[in-house]
C-alpha cells in the first residue's frame, strides 16, 4: 500500500519551498494539485515532472474514490494546494479523511502556512490562539461574530481584500472600536505588509489604501 503526503507549498517567495518537499514531489507517482495551472509554475520551476490531477472543489468527491484505490494499490501520492498547507481552508481534508479511514499511511511535511507568520509578527499574544478560517458569508455569520465576540483567545481569520472592508466594519461593531487587531496582506512577497493598530484605525486606513493580496486578520481576545 501506498503513502498520502501532504505537501506544504510557497504562500509566496519559492524559496520558502522545502528540501524535503520538493524531493517527495519528484518521487510521488502522482501529485495531487487544487490547480494545476498554478502549481505547474512551482512544478515548472523545481523541475517537476511527474503527473498531475486536480483536486479543486468540483470535482473533490470523485477524485477521493480514484485517489484511495490507486494508493491501496501502491502508489505515492502527494497533495499540494495552491499555496500553504492543504487541507487548511481548502477541500484537501476530505482526501486526508478518507485515507484515515482506509487505514492509509498519511504524512504531513512542515512547512509554509500563512496564519503563523501572520499572527507571530501582528505583536498580540499567540500563547494560545483559535484559528476561524473564512467566516461563513451569509447564513450563521451574525452568530459566529456574537460568539466570538466573547472569546479571550487571540482570533485569527482568512478574507479577502475585496472584503475586508466589510469585515472591519463588522468586527468594530461585535467586537468594540478599540479592540487591538492586524491586518497581514502579501506573506513572503514583495509587497508584503502588517498594518496593526485598533478596529476603527484598521478601517480607517484600509478606506483610504486599497487592500490587495490575501489578507490575514489577527484580533486580540476580550480581556478577561
Amino acid at each position: 500500500m501506498g503513502i498520502l503526503y501532504i505537501v506544504p507549498t510557497p504562500v509566496g517567495n519559492l524559496e520558502d519551498m522545502t528540501f524535503r518537499g520538493i524531493r517527495v514531489l519528484k518521487e510521488a507517482d502522482l501529485i495531487l494539485a487544487e490547480d494545476t495551472r498554478t502549481s505547474g509554475v512551482l512544478m515548472k520551476h523545481f523541475e517537476i515532472k511527474n503527473a498531475m490531477q486536480s483536486y479543486h472543489k468540483f470535482n473533490e468527491h470523485k477524485t477521493v474514490e480514484n485517489v484511495i484505490l490507486k494508493i491501496k494499490g501502491g502508489q505515492n501520492v502527494a497533495l499540494i494546494s495552491d499555496a500553504g498547507t492543504p487541507g487548511i481552508s481548502d477541500p484537501g481534508f476530505l482526501i486526508v479523511r478518507e485515507c484515515v479511514r482506509n487505514g492509509i499511511e498519511v504524512q504531513c511535511l512542515p512547512g509554509a502556512t500563512a496564519f503563523v507568520p501572520a499572527v507571530v509578527a501582528s505583536g498580540l499574544p499567540d500563547e494560545k490562539f483559535c484559528f476561524e478560517g473564512f467566516l461563513p458569508q451569509k447564513k450563521g455569520r451574525m452568530t459566529r461574530l456574537k460568539t466570538l465576540a466573547q472569546e479571550s483567545r487571540t482570533m485569527i481569520f482568512y478574507e479577502s481584500p475585496y472584503r475586508l472592508l466589510k469585515t472591519l466594519t463588522q468586527f468594530v461593531e461585535y467586537f468594540g472600536a478599540e479592540r487591538q487587531a492586524s491586518v497581514s496582506r502579501e506573506i513572503s512577497k514583495m509587497h508584503e505588509e502588517t498594518v496593526r493598530g485598533s478596529l476603527q484605525e484598521l478601517v480607517e486606513h484600509f478606506t483610504t489604501n486599497e487592500p490587495r493580496g490575501e489578507i490575514v486578520i489577527v484580533i486580540a481576545g476580550i480581556d478577561e
